[in-house]
């Protein structure tokens, strides 16, 4: 499969100035700009383009700095230009209303947007070395609203002083450079030649959060010491799995009709487990907006595709269990084990994957920094829970029982126990270790897959068993990330939903339907369903036109 590059390029440069709304953001009131389609990082370009079209139309030389924050931008400008800087901005901000605030040093006290038209603001930013610009960006629902997070920084560079030859040593050459000395640090470096030549870059070397592949973000103003390949990049591709059921479908449900029979634990069958509230829809979404990076998304089902899904998008592939099942006699199969056990045998699959259940989302702008290191470790995120001492009881959970096969194993193999479980939460994993615990624990795999339904004989072997078999061989790494996890079934259900929505400080979060009798449950939907739809009302490239829609 070819290189999948999103749609952010060509959302990216805007030639007309967009509709202005009003807007209450941390409980302040500012102007905002609607874009239909916004994503995170088209509000991050919209607020560098703005900047840097001002020092351009002032004539202020300025470079692109390769800073820390992915989300933010960062311009370098010699201080001597801050009166002009100052001027650019004042009158950008009195046609287009954006705000300015201190980075460094940091306000003492928290304030509220400033406008940058206002001269009292620019008085106290005097002798600011870093100050940020915004312009807050918005969607026509205004659910989404991309803040001073995005903002651009100006960093105001200076003249180094030269520095004084000690007695003992040889004397400096007169013809020692003149160097501009950074305000604060970045990525590469502090001291830069003065005279250095600007040069044309990637967009993408400037955030880990956007596609690592030419041409999906304008090229840039920089110099040449920030274009350097760094130690902690990742330049190798990454794709996601998920694994998809429609429950409601009744081809399905006479399938799983035929196969049904006695099980072990009231869990294993429950049709609550099942139940499609359109998370896949969602969770698509949440890629597209937060983890544009992703190469390929490849969704694993039981010849079942969502009628809402545009399967001719470059980079989505619908894979069949027929095609990965290394012996297609045991399918159907409804245990999601099972599924999970053979998700490396998908053809094309990268390296190095994410995988999916359609109840993660990842809630804010991330790279594949937290998934993988730059050497291509993966990291692995261990819960609070442990799994029970002793042999298998009949008291297990599907999960326990899972585990302590694991924990078999790892004892007759690497002498060591394992007692965690891991966070409900996407799970990073390379292929080759897959590949090398199948040819190590053939029967465990064949077990495994052969289980139509959850079983004492199951390996949890995505959510549990590659984690620490990687930890063991060198190839996975314990971490941890910030991550929420709701059970729909929860009390507090509604404070927990109001609460993810209006922080949006979460790296990931999953709602999960746990166990659950096969009651009514219309009021869980219908919650879950507002606040999916009001955390990402942008939909992605996967989902069909609606009807009507050119």
């Amino acid at each position: 499969m070819e290189e999948n590059v999103t749609d952010v390029h060509d959302a990216l440069p805007a030639t007309v100035e967009p509709e202005r709304c009003e807007l209450t953001h941390r409980l302040h009131p500012v102007t905002g700009y609607i874009h239909p389609g916004l994503t995170p990082l088209q509000a991050r370009w919209e607020n560098f383009a703005a900047v840097t079209g001002a020092l351009d139309a002032a004539g202020v030389d300025w470079f692109t700095v390769r800073g820390f924050d992915d989300l933010s931008t960062a311009v370098g400008v010699h201080e001597d230009d801050r009166e002009r800087v100052a001027a650019a901005l004042t009158e950008l901000c009195g046609r287009r209303p954006g705000y300015v605030h201190a980075v460094q040093p940091a306000p003492k006290t928290p304030a509220g947007p400033a406008r940058g038209d206002d001269p009292k603001t620019w008085a106290k930013l005097a002798e600011a070395d870093v100050i940020r610009a915004v312009w807050y960006h918005t969607e026509p629902t205004r659910s989404l609203v991309c803040g001073p997070g995005y903002g651009c920084d100006i960093e105001f560079w200076s003249t180094a002083e030269r520095p004084e030859a000690d007695e003992d040593a040889e004397e400096l050459p007169l013809d020692l450079p003149e160097q501009l000395s950074a305000p604060r640090a970045n990525r590469v470096a502090r001291l830069i030649p003065a005279g250095g030549e600007p040069v044309e870059a990637p967009g993408h070397l400037f955030t880990r959060a956007a596609p690592r592949i030419a041409g999906a973000l304008p090229k840039v103003r920089t110099r040449e010491e920030f274009t350097i390949p760094l130690f902690d990049d990742v330049d190798f591709p990454v794709d996601v799995v998920y694994t998809w059921v429609d429950g409601s479908d009744p081809a399905w449900q006479r399938r799983r009709a035929e196969a049904s029979g006695e099980v072990y634990h009231a869990e294993s069958a429950s049709l609550s487990r099942y139940v499609s509230r359109d998370e896949l829809r969602y969770s698509l979404r949440s890629l597209h907006m937060n983890a544009p990076w992703v190469r390929n998304i490849y969704i694993v089902s039981d010849d079942q595709v969502p009628e809402w899904l545009d399967t001719g998008v470059p980079g989505l592939r619908v894979v069949s269990h027929k095609e990965i099942f290394s012996d297609p006699g045991v399918l159907p199969t409804f245990n999601s084990h099972a599924i999970e056990s053979q998700l490396h045998h998908i053809d094309g699959l990268a390296e190095h994957f994410v995988y999916f259940n359609d109840d993660m989302f990842i809630g804010r702008p991330v790279g594949p920094q937290l998934f993988f290191m730059t050497n291509g470790t993966a990291r692995y995120f261990p819960a609070r829970g442990r799994v029970p001492q002793g042999e298998i009881s009949p008291l297990d959970t599907p999960v326990d029982v899972a585990t302590k096969n694991n924990r078999r194993l790892f004892l007759d193999r690497f002498g060591r126990s394992i007692t965690q479980v891991m966070e409900h939460a996407p799970y990073a994993m390379r292929r080759s270790v897959l590949e090398d615990m199948e040819r190590e624990f053939p029967e465990a795999f064949r077990g495994t897959a052969a289980a139509r339904f959850r079983s004492l004989s199951d390996h949890n072997i995505a959510s549990n068993m590659v984690h620490y078999y990687g930890y063991f061989t060198g190839r996975a790494v314990s971490t941890t990330m910030r991550f929420s996890y709701v059970a729909l079934a929860a009390k507090d259900l509604p404070g927990r939903l109001a609460r993810l929505l209006q922080r949006r400080d979460r790296d990931t979060f999953c709602i999960n339907d746990t166990f659950a009798e096969d009651d009514d449950v219309s009021e869980q939907n219908e919650l879950l369903a507002d606040f999916l739809e009001a955390y990402f009302p942008v939909p992605s490239p996967y989902e069909k036109a609606p009807a009507g829609d050119a």
